[in-house]
């Protein structure tokens, strides 16, 4: 199936994407915003796929950040442009509407600081204290570096002993291996099939919460010649739930948001808008 024609019913689910009013002078706080520094991903049998990250699952959230008072601030693993995922560049993700979809187009190239984002060990090394917190966008890209970037998982440790919002949405969620003791270990584990990924989780902080990630429905739907152009080495519902945690998705590309605790997940990209209003929900929250 075509990745740019996956059909009506996916067009249905999304909301379209409105201008949203300017944001308040005064910064509610600095959410860290996490890019993968990724440009494609390696498939099985030796395929790659270009990839980057989705328009909508960026942009929609983050604008909402902004328009809720709130100030985004961009890391990524190299301090590179973060690229977008091409395919994700198609009204179908912002409800049909053209003038939608090229208006986030132009709100994204806009972003003087994706342009020169922080790096992942700046970060570590100047510590999270200063932000409230953290928005991890999806896209294909983050199979390809996040999930087993160990800079990423000392943030994701910091944001989890300290209970602040952690929103992660479609591939996104898989990042959270990087919290592992050895993640590395643990995705060799998955790619093999060899039965020992779940004996490598111990310890793994999100054992037994409750979220999303795009569902393996939805990435069987995507490998194909007009799609991935092959099969991904694993699927990221097996490899969560390998590491111990409950993995709920609803029917193909329909908008599905879980919070448990500090974390909040989307499950695809029509699942962008509902996650944005929940993630500075969440935020908000942290500010009565």
């Amino acid at each position: 199936m075509n990745i740019l024609k996956i059909g009506a019913a996916i067009v249905a689910m999304a909301t379209s994407f409105a201008l949203p009013p300017s944001a308040s002078a005064q910064s509610r706080g600095k959410v860290l915003v996490v890019m993968s520094s990724a440009q494609e991903l390696d498939l099985r049998d030796g395929k790659k796929y270009a990839t980057g990250y989705y328009l909508n699952e960026f942009v929609v959230p983050y604008r909402k950040l902004v328009e809720a008072g709130y100030e985004p601030v961009i890391a990524n693993p190299k301090g590179d442009l973060p690229v977008m995922d091409a395919n994700s560049n198609n009204k179908m993700f912002f409800g049909g509407d053209e003038a939608a979809r090229a208006a986030a187009e132009k709100y994204a190239q806009g972003i003087e600081q994706l342009k020169h984002p922080k790096t992942l060990a700046s970060v570590v090394a100047e510590g999270t204290s200063g932000y409230v917190g953290l928005f991890i966008p999806g896209g294909h890209a983050p199979m390809a570096d996040l999930l087993k970037d160990r800079n990423l998982g000392k943030i994701l440790a910091n944001f989890h002993e300290s209970h602040r919002p952690t929103g992660i949405i479609c591939h996104g969620p898989v990042v959270l291996l990087s919290a592992l003791r050895d993640p590395d270990a643990f995705v060799a584990s998955m790619i093999a099939n060899d039965g020992k990924a779940n004996a490598l989780a111990a310890g793994w902080p999100y054992a037994g919460y409750r979220l999303t990630v795009f569902s393996t429905g939805e990435e069987q739907q995507l490998e194909g010649p007009s799609g991935l152009g092959g099969n991904v080495q694993f699927y990221p519902v097996n490899a969560l739930a390998e590491a111990g945690a409950h993995v709920d998705t609803l029917a193909n590309w329909h908008s599905n948001v879980i919070v448990d605790r500090e974390l909040i997940t989307g499950q695809q990209p029509m699942s962008a808008p509902e996650f944005g209003d929940v993630l500075v929900r969440q935020l908000n929250a942290l500010r009565r």
